[in-house]
């Protein structure tokens, strides 16, 4: 397994060694030893998968403290462009994003600590999502910002005639109306 940091500090994108054979493929899609060696000292306390249409974006979500929330996401089947965005005050990325395409092909999986928020576009009919958390879901404790915010400029590989978006996306606030509580 590969652990290559991004130009975010503790976003890192993770490639496994994948084994294929005649029978098709074999993967380790989580080492708990492996991930600590690597600096992704956690305990995932939960799963979540979403099945989605072309063009489905969700996001840009977080939760606040104390339920922040670390993900190691990927995608099982089909393929998305997943974002990730700095929202930790005093950080020198502050505002920055990273965009990765993963998919069920490339196996790419990416890990995002809490202190982001986090999106995605699905870029194919049929896409299942899966991502591990390190602190339960609490409503309450939800941020986020729109998706198409002017200060990101995040090309989010689909126009925006293409995107379905869940009525709470559609109006969460702008970046410059965000209150971070990181």
């Amino acid at each position: 397994m590969e652990f290559i940091q991004t130009d975010l500090p503790g976003v890192i994108v993770i490639e496994p060694k994948i084994w294929k054979d005649e029978r098709g493929y074999f993967y380790e899609s989580y080492n708990r030893e492996l991930f600590r060696d690597a600096g992704i000292d956690t305990d995932f306390v939960q799963d979540n998968q979403s099945f989605s249409h072309k063009g489905a974006l969700r996001g840009l979500h977080g939760q606040s403290n104390p339920f922040a929330q670390g993900k190691l996401v990927r995608v099982i089947q089909g393929k998305v462009m997943d974002v990730a965005v700095d929202i930790r005050k005093g950080s020198p990325t502050y505002g920055k994003h990273i965009r990765v395409e993963l998919s069920g092909e490339n196996f790419k999986m990416l890990w995002i600590p809490a202190g982001f928020l986090h999106g995605f576009v699905t870029l194919e009919d049929n896409t299942i999502f899966t991502y591990k958390v390190d602190k339960l879901y609490n409503k309450e404790s939800e941020i986020g910002v729109r998706w198409n915010d002017p200060d990101f400029s995040i090309d989010w590989t689909l126009k925006q005639s293409e995107v379905i978006l869940s009525q709470k996306d559609a109006v969460l606030p702008l970046f410059r109306d965000f209150e971070s509580p990181f």
